[in-house]
């Protein structure tokens, strides 16, 4: 089974996703954090084979605590998961050392995708930040 840790400051959104990801029998939720220091502390302890790190939390955001973390473990698979899809969030977590970044609006079956897809050592971007980011290059590239 594959060990997952979710890091999220909102309850309910925590909640969501292991209920969600309990369905799938490869997969095994082994803890759940409500802020940067604890998925630090429970990386730590725990070692999971991935990560669902929100990037908005306090005290410690997740960019933080994915930098922390990649200075004991290169091997946890770290998605960020925002409701942002700015490409400066998608940047700032990515050069934390994160392998893959999926927004909420994501369905269910996106994320174990991606949890499938970092563990087999590719990132992840989900479809919703490929198409912003093309539709994005596309207008600069007619504009220029």
């Amino acid at each position: 089974m594959i060990k997952i840790v979710i890091a999220d400051d909102h309850r309910l959104v925590r909640e969501a996703w292991r209920l969600l990801l309990s369905r799938d029998p490869r997969l095994d939720v082994i803890a759940v954090c409500e802020n940067g220091h604890r998925v630090v502390e429970a990386s730590r302890v725990l070692q999971p084979q991935v990560i669902l790190m929100d990037i908005n939390m306090e005290p410690m955001n997740g960019i933080e605590a994915t930098r922390k973390i990649r200075e004991f473990s290169k091997d946890i698979r770290i998605i960020g998961i925002s409701v942002h899809t700015d490409w400066a969030y998608v940047n700032g977590l990515m050069q934390a050392g994160a392998n893959g970044y999926v927004t909420k609006n994501s369905s269910g079956e996106e994320m174990i995708a991606a949890i499938l897809q970092v563990l087999e050592g590719q990132p992840y971007f989900c479809k919703e930040i490929t198409n912003i980011h093309s539709t994005t290059t596309n207008t600069a590239r007619a504009a220029g």
